[in-house]
């Protein structure tokens, strides 16, 4: 019912930026919530940032004051911009959405951050 399809990750230096962006097709109406989610190599899954419909937007400690969620509804695409990225920031990306009863996740967008 949800296509997700993640882009703009990258290798970047230690400091640089990002700007990822995730695009929604299909059945968009009704989404309760959209966030982006990140997976190290034997970490788990974890939360980096979450907005609700109801306005709530939620940040991991760990990316407070260099992450910013955006969406353009227009475009149906929700955005997480990375500054002052560091090494510990290297992931797998994927953005979530939940519509209803059901949650759905993009294939993932590689970021590492090496000198």
């Amino acid at each position: 019912q949800v296509q997700l399809v993640e882009s703009g990750g990258g290798l970047v230096q230690p400091g640089g930026s990002l700007r990822l962006s995730c695009a929604a097709s299909g059945i968009v109406s009704s989404i309760y919530a959209m966030g982006w989610y990140r997976q190290a190599p034997g970490k788990q899954r974890e939360l980096v940032a979450r907005f609700t419909s109801t306005g709530t937007t939620t940040y991991a400690d760990s990316v407070k004051g260099r992450f910013t969620i955006s969406g353009d509804n227009a475009k149906n695409t929700v955005y997480l911009q990375m500054n002052s990225l560091k090494p510990e920031d290297t992931a797998v990306y994927y953005c979530n959405v939940r519509r209803g009863a059901l949650g759905y996740w993009g294939q993932g967008t590689q970021v590492t951050v090496s000198s």
